[in-house]
């Protein structure tokens, strides 16, 4: 799911729900490699082939070998993938005829990262990524140093729209103006209409194109997916999906279940609840259990006591009277100016929870008149270079637009704030964290809505893990819970004192993700035993 700022190490998993005109921009870590063909897991179709090596056509798609998929910046773990390309309907509800071809076709590109094993399981491991809107090709290097291809192949196929997929829907217009953004008020409505402006124009420039927009959702990816499995010879494959990727995942499972032998689902996100309300819901849930863990420790529940109370505090006093400040950022001298109300401090506090140990004191600061940590991270992502032009828009409105608007109401949504956070001002309680202005935005965005059953619950005995962090700020822990309810062979896991995407901050976390694949109904969970709260920074 993204709205995100700068907030530490290996940023490429923690996208929040959205990435929209006001949103922060996922950052990629992604490379321009081809490589030879190497690894022995086989196709199912008797030629002994390696997976991803020889062509072929299912029905109206077809894969293709050849390079590998264009990235941003060099991805060393993709030397020696297996790659090539997938080509789809862009519109699978298009009909056909023989004076009529239907929907044109779209490119995904695809890179197989052979397993480390000398002989790999037939079951390879398919990643998800997160957003909508990131590019799972650019995230081999968290796939790949978690250790998911130990004993499989791993596969990551750009999802429509994104970076490496032809056409792409990306808009640098929308993550400029994230950039800009940072010296405005948040939430004020002079933001607004330079935020759906944005939004807008970035429609009108991808429709411009020629890009069907009411076919960039989870229907048309989940089905993209189950071509590749088809096209690569694949019996059966397993999943692993990240924040939004858990959203696609979900649906994948309800629509194709025939494929998968097992699935992992890793900061969960679940259609059936998706909106603005839930992202009320999991910023309680996150924040909550980062307070508490500082209230159990002596020194920093000395130092920095009553830190909810702070923080709401803080939230009211910014919304009626914003602070503007100036700083730089790092590889930078030029000053940044930032304007941080209250709607902009929950949002730095929705993703905060990935820097847990400076919080209390990074509050504190700022209660105290100085704002410049909070300020610093807040601009740092919005305005990194690797922010521009990386994110699919056209896959981010696609989702929302068409799978979450259309089934919360506007009240709904308020409601949710107002339940979470009933101290807060109603103008910050109408701006849910991460989605600002979504509604607004999709009216411009234009696109039907889809069919009713986006939203039912996943249900089956597909093995499932069900994998949250404690301090998961972005998609609550307690989504865990609420999707096993209806899945009959799903363990759930909480990592303690771990934002979101557990993967991408945890090893615990990846080894039981990995020994997961192995023995999917009994995951080795015994590392949760010795894990310890942070460390909290105390300031003199």
């Amino acid at each position: 799911m993204t709205r995100r700022q700068a907030h530490g190490r290996r940023r490429t998993a923690r996208r929040l729900l959205a990435t929209s005109a006001g949103m922060a921009t996922g950052l990629l870590v992604t490379g321009l490699l081809t490589g030879p063909a190497q690894g022995r897991s086989r196709a199912d179709d008797g030629a002994g082939t390696p997976i991803g090596t020889v062509a072929r056509t299912v029905g109206d798609a077809r894969y293709e070998p050849g390079p590998c998929p264009k990235t941003p910046e060099p991805v060393e773990e993709l030397e020696g993938a297996r790659c090539g390309t997938l080509t789809v309907p862009e519109n699978r509800a298009e009909p056909s005829s023989k004076t009529k071809p239907g929907s044109k076709t779209i490119q995904l590109g695809v890179a197989i990262v052979p397993a480390k094993a000398g002989t790999p399981k037939s079951d390879p491991i398919v990643w998800l990524a997160g957003g909508p809107g990131d590019d799972a090709v650019g995230e081999a290097k968290l796939a790949i140093g978690g250790g998911l291809n130990r004993d499989r192949d791993v596969i990551l196929m750009s999802q429509r729209g994104t970076y490496s997929a032809d056409p792409t829907a990306l808009c640098p217009n929308i993550d400029e103006f994230n950039a800009r953004a940072v010296g405005l008020v948040y939430d004020a409505p002079s933001t607004e209409r330079l935020h759906v402006q944005a939004t807008k124009a970035c429609r009108d420039q991808l429709a411009g194109r020629g890009l069907d927009l009411s076919a960039y959702n989870d229907t048309e990816s989940a089905a993209d997916y189950e071509d590749l499995r088809a096209t690569l010879g694949v019996k059966k494959w397993n999943l692993y999906g990240i924040s939004y990727g858990t959203h696609l995942a979900l649906v994948y499972m309800r629509l194709h279940p025939e494929g998968l032998r097992s699935v992992g689902l890793d900061g969960i996100l679940p259609p059936s609840k998706a909106g603005s309300a839930a992202t009320w819901s999991s910023l309680r849930q996150g924040i909550d259990s980062l307070f508490k863990a500082c209230a159990d420790q002596p020194a920093c529940n000395t130092r920095y006591p009553n830190l909810a109370a702070t923080f709401d505090k803080l939230v009211g006093d910014l919304e009626a009277k914003p602070v503007t400040t100036t700083v730089t950022l790092p590889g930078s001298d030029k000053p940044v100016k930032v304007v941080l109300d209250g709607g902009a401090l929950v949002n730095w506090m929705t993703s905060a929870t990935h820097v847990a140990p400076q919080v209390p004191a990074a509050l504190d600061e700022l209660a105290n008149g100085k704002p410049q940590r909070i300020a610093r991270q807040w601009a740092g992502g919005k305005l990194s270079p690797a922010a521009i032009g990386r994110v699919a828009h056209g896959l981010v409105y696609g989702v929302f637009c068409s799978e979450w608007t259309p089934y919360e109401s506007q009240e709904q949504a308020l409601e949710g704030g107002q339940q979470a956070f009933p101290s807060f001002p109603r103008s910050v309680q109408a701006q849910a964290p991460q989605l600002t202005f979504l509604r607004p935005d999709c009216d411009v965005w234009n696109v039907p809505a889809a069919d009713p059953s986006i939203r039912d619950v996943t249900r089956g005995d597909i093995p499932t893990l069900a994998l949250s962090g404690g301090f998961d700020s972005q998609t609550g822990a307690d989504n865990g819970p609420y999707v096993a309810r209806t899945l009959s062979k799903a363990k759930v896991v909480t990592v303690p004192y771990q934002p979101h995407v557990v993967f991408a901050t945890s090893k615990c976390a990846q080894e039981i993700a990995v020994s997961f694949f192995e023995t999917p109904d009994a995951p080795k969970t015994e590392c949760l035993k010795g894990l310890a709260p942070p460390e909290f920074e105390i300031a003199p």
